[in-house]
């Protein structure tokens, strides 16, 4: 069309029948789209909550917006409903119909009039000092858009964290009233054992976390990177994740004591047990060292200690807990008990294999000399008087007390190579004296 006015050329008649249908279905999505915001639990729970921090301040904001947004679509029905009336009133549109409705679809005639209250707080209006505001449809549109999608954004992001944490810290809290019951059956109590500290910890930072998650639920909502749809992120369950996990090493505490409980007269039993043979190795390691001192001369024997007097001492608290129950505190004390009570034994073994070691150097050597003997007989050369010299010097020296082991090794030594050079065998070496060798014995 040639004929133009204030917002350009003129539309005809089959402009403005499409224009119109796409208002129409525009009109209706925007519709639903506002009565689903409206409609949100999100919303309504924001509307009814007692809000703080961060929330509090972009619902103020965001009501507002909301309450604009409808004011928005109103006027945008008024003048949508405008153009079809007009378009309405004959089959085929005058030049006068075809530049008003030209006018209401493209120029900017969709008056609005802003609230004090939506005027102030909405993001878009605040700080103009305008009571009424003009639009084209295509920008009051826009203008809806912006308003709806930051609008759903925060509905939606508040309701996300509102679904997801207080019901995990409801479950949460219900475990940890059960885990307070059972720390209590078996005396583990603020005060008297860490993990009855910890469980009052964790109830009070649980209980102010559900607090702040209610009024505050922005502060507990991590945005996703580069994402621009409203509700793109994910709840913040920092917080949550490690009382959790700090509630779990609790339960494993817990579960430490009620083993305890379980098997404590076991333990206790194989503790005694450990500890008495213990005791009875440095009783035998003490009576050893007296023979060795009486039948080996010139050797150096270890001082044997006594029995540790601290353990029984820790062993009879432990008895003592039992019968008083106070699992808590017995569950460390056996675990303590068990380790030293091991440690006991094997250095009561070493202490008794130290003493005993000339015994046993002794009795290597008259083993071996009565092996060489038997060879001898062997061979026939059992008569032969420098043989039998110096096997009776060596076996008087080994089985005479106190038994000095380096002559007497000495003595064997040479009765082994006067043997040898009978057999015509190779001479035997010199050998290590007995200090030099205990290592191997």
């Amino acid at each position: 069309m040639g004929v133009t006015g204030a917002t350009g050329p003129v539309m005809d008649r089959d402009e403005v029948d499409r224009a119109l249908a796409r208002l129409g279905a525009e009109h209706e999505a925007i519709e639903t789209s506002l009565l689903a915001l409206q409609d949100h639990a999100g919303r309504r729970l924001l509307e009814g909550a007692d809000l703080t921090g961060t929330t509090k301040e972009r619902w103020t904001s965001v009501d507002a917006s909301i309450t604009l947004l409808w004011a928005y679509f109103d006027a945008y029905s008024d003048t949508y409903r405008s153009a079809r009336d007009i378009r309405s009133r004959r089959r085929w549109s005058s030049r006068e119909d075809l530049v008003e409705l030209t006018e209401l679809l493209r120029g900017e005639c969709v008056t609005v009039a802003g609230s004090a209250t939506a005027t102030a707080n909405a993001p878009t209006l605040h700080g103009t000092g305008k009571l009424s505001h003009q639009f084209s449809l295509a920008a009051l549109v826009e203008r809806m858009n912006e308003l709806y999608a930051t609008s759903l954004d925060m509905v939606v992001t508040s309701d996300a964290v509102w679904s997801a944490l207080p019901a995990r810290i409801d479950l949460l809290a219900a475990e940890l009233q059960r885990t307070r019951q059972l720390a209590h059956s078996v005396g583990v109590r603020p005060g008297e054992h860490p993990a009855g500290d910890d469980l009052e910890r964790i109830t009070r930072t649980l209980t102010a976390l559900r607090e702040q998650v209610i009024s505050d639920p922005l502060a507990f909502w991590l945005p996703a990177q580069g994402s621009s749809a409203p509700g793109g992120g994910r709840p913040d369950t920092t917080v949550y994740d490690r009382e959790a996990r700090a509630l779990e090493d609790v339960r494993r505490e817990i579960d430490a004591v009620l083993t305890v409980r379980q098997d404590a007269e076991a333990r206790l039993v194989k503790l005694r047990d450990v500890l008495s043979r213990a005791d009875r190795t440095l009783a035998e390691a003490r009576s050893a060292r007296g023979e060795v001192l009486a039948k080996i001369a010139a050797s150096e024997v270890p001082a044997v200690s006594g029995p540790p007097t601290a353990l029984q001492e820790q062993l009879a608290m432990a008895s003592d807990y039992r019968r008083h129950a106070q699992w808590h505190r017995l569950s460390p004390l056996l675990e303590s008990l068990e380790a030293k009570a091991e440690d006991e034994l094997m250095r009561a073994r070493e202490s008794l294999t130290a003493v005993t070691q000339p015994l046993a150097v002794r009795a290597e050597l008259r083993g071996r000399l009565d092996a060489y003997k038997a060879k001898v007989a062997r061979h026939g050369f059992a008569e032969d008087p420098l043989l039998i010299e110096r096997y009776d010097a060596a076996r008087r020296m080994l089985w005479s007390a106190p038994c000095d082991l380096r002559v007497a090794e000495q003595a064997v030594l040479r009765y082994q190579q006067a043997a040898a050079e009978y057999f015509g065998g190779p001479r035997v070496p010199d050998q290590a004296g007995p200090s030099d060798r205990r290592g191997d014995h």
